[in-house]
């Protein structure tokens, strides 16, 4: 049977944007994301984290760095009951410094490539998913996937909706002030629809 999921940006939405995360020690949970994908967790919505990490391709951190960033994300959020179902993020920046990574790809937001792999992986009801993160792309993606947007005005939040969305043709369908608020709302829409 099909589920809903979110699909969850990763820095900047569920961790503190520092640019790039470019050493383990630059990985700090911003508050309240525990919270905010347990409470995913208990509503029977898979969780997925989509994520941008450009810094492989531009050769400013091995792609081993990536996984074991995953690897502290998981492991912090466990220790406050909560966990991802799956991560998919895409390496890749046209023009890089690494050849294998240096593509134009379909993975890389707004492209949809990391939320089809996520659909080949789990049996997603996509029509009922969201798509939360900081960043106009997030929201793009939401659209050209079929999915909801949400934008939270933690990291790069603020300044996209102030700047970047007037002069874009779409809005998010929510703004949150952060992960935990618009969990909290889509829960509780969802509870209202049942």
């Amino acid at each position: 049977m099909k589920r809903p999921a979110v699909f969850i940006d990763r820095d900047g939405t569920i961790n503190e944007q520092m640019g790039y995360i470019n050493h383990i020690s630059r990985f700090v949970l911003l508050p309240g994301s525990a919270e905010a994908i347990r409470l995913f967790n208990e509503n029977g919505y898979l969780v997925v984290v989509v994520s941008n990490q450009s810094g492989v391709g531009r050769g400013y951190f091995p792609l081993e760095l990536v996984n074991e960033v995953h690897d502290r994300m998981k492991t912090l959020l466990a220790g406050e009951g909560a966990r991802v179902d799956g991560i998919f993020f895409c390496p890749h920046y046209p023009g890089g410094k690494l050849p294998e990574y240096s593509v134009s790809c379909e993975c890389r937001k707004p492209g949809t490539g990391l939320i089809k792999m996520a659909c080949e992986s789990f049996d997603i009801d996509l029509e009922n998913s969201y798509v939360i993160g900081d960043r106009s792309t997030d929201v793009e993606l939401a659209r050209n996937a079929g999915a909801r947007g949400i934008l939270v005005k933690t990291g790069y939040g603020r300044g996209d909706l102030e700047y970047v969305f007037p002069g874009l043709p779409f809005r998010p369908l929510h703004t949150a002030d952060d992960l935990l608020e618009a969990a909290r709302w889509i829960v509780e829409g969802t509870r209202h629809k049942a």
